[in-house]
């Protein structure tokens, strides 16, 4: 069976769920990045946004194997 994906339609424009789930990951990391900083995060790694950069595509993998 074919899987349907869920399009976004804002002001009759369709967007393709790869938008939605970007979207999402940012809200993701935006809340959880003064948690990381809190935990000492930028400390662990020498190039702190390039660790946040895997991160964020760790967790825009995760949407898109979920949804």
């Amino acid at each position: 069976m074919a899987h349907t994906f869920p399009e976004l339609a804002i002001g009759g424009v369709l967007l393709a769920p790869f938008v939605t789930y970007l979207a999402v990951a940012l809200i993701v990391i935006i809340v959880l990045r003064p948690l990381l900083h809190a935990a000492g995060f930028e400390k662990m790694f020498s190039h702190t946004a390039i660790a946040e950069l895997s991160l964020y595509v760790t967790i825009l993998s995760l949407l898109i194997l979920l949804f």
